[in-house]
C-alpha cells in the first residue's frame, strides 16, 4: 500500500481508469461478435456502423492502439462486403457526368445595303 499522498491519489486514479477502460473494452468485443452474428441478415448494416463506431472509441480513448483500430476496421468493412452487406459507392458512378456544351455558334449579322447616291 502506498504511503505518499501523490501515489495513494494516483492508485485512486488507476481504479476509475481501469474500469472505464474495461467497459470500453467490453462494449468493443460485444459489438464485433454482433456484428459477425449479424453477417448476412438485414440487421448486418446497423451493426457494422456499431462495430465500427465501438472501435473508433476504443482507440480513441487509449485502450486499443490507433493502427490496431484501423486494421479492425478494415476486416469488418471487408467481412460485411464479402457477405454483401456493405456495398461501397465508388465516385465514378455517384459522381454526375457533366458535358460542356459548346456555345450556340452566333450567326453573323446581315450587312445592311447602303444605297447609292
Amino acid at each position: 500500500m502506498p504511503i505518499i499522498k501523490s501515489a495513494k491519489k494516483r492508485v485512486r486514479t488507476t481504479k476509475k481508469a481501469t474500469v472505464r477502460n474495461a467497459k470500453t473494452r467490453r462494449t468493443l468485443r460485444s459489438s464485433i461478435k454482433t456484428f459477425t452474428k449479424s453477417l448476412g441478415t438485414s440487421k448486418s448494416k446497423s451493426a457494422h456502423s456499431k462495430a465500427q463506431s465501438a472501435v473508433g472509441k476504443a482507440a480513441k480513448k487509449g485502450v486499443i492502439h490507433k493502427n490496431k483500430a484501423a486494421r479492425k476496421q478494415k476486416q469488418l468493412a471487408a467481412a460485411a462486403k464479402k457477405h454483401a452487406g456493405v456495398k461501397k459507392a465508388t465516385p465514378a458512378k455517384t459522381a454526375k457526368k457533366t458535358t460542356a456544351k459548346k456555345p450556340a455558334a452566333k450567326k453573323a449579322p446581315a450587312k445592311k445595303k447602303t444605297a447609292k447616291k
